[in-house]
């Protein structure tokens, strides 16, 4: 019997179709597969999360310099908006220091300034402060208060320091 013959006679019997059939809904099936995970990668990797316009990672340090306190300060700040200027990001923070006394009084703007950063790239940025303290500072415990504005969404956020001042 010739292979034609063969496949006439399972034919026939409807043996060969609903095995093309089967194969059929089987390769259909792989490709709504594939399909399905090519879209869901994409969407995946597409998709940027924001990030909350945050300050982290304060400090704060006084030295002893004989006559007053010199006081450092830095906090870092992420998830501020970008302003993209050609090839570059531009971004404006606005920022003020207080300084809260072991005795529970502010100084208010005991340091202030704004940060203009133009880069290729910006993830975060460090904001520093220094001042000076003269010796009628009393010793003790003090927090520093950062205040931060981005100038470009007008957001705010805050961030504290503790140092001390000791002999």
């Amino acid at each position: 019997m010739s292979l034609r013959a063969k496949r006439s006679n399972l034919y026939t019997k409807g043996l060969l179709r609903s095995f093309t059939t089967h194969n059929a809904k089987r390769f259909k099936m792989n490709k709504s597969i594939i399909f399905i995970f090519i879209l869901l990668f994409s969407f995946s990797c597409s998709k940027k999360e924001e990030v909350k316009f945050e300050a982290f990672s304060p400090e704060a340090f006084a030295y002893d310099i004989g006559d007053s306190w010199e006081v450092n300060t830095t906090v870092n700040v992420r998830g501020f908006t970008k302003i993209e200027k050609g090839n570059k990001y531009f971004v404006s923070l606005s920022y003020s220091v207080d300084l809260l006394k072991p005795d529970g009084e502010a100084t208010k703007d005991i340091f202030s300034n704004l940060k203009d950063v133009n880069e290729k790239e910006i993830n975060d940025v460090q904001l520093e402060a220094q001042f000076d303290l003269d010796k009628t500072y009393s010793l003790g415990k003090y927090k520093v208060v950062f205040s931060i504005k981005d100038n470009n969404s007008e957001k705010t956020t805050s961030a504290e320091a503790e140092f001390e001042l000791e002999e």
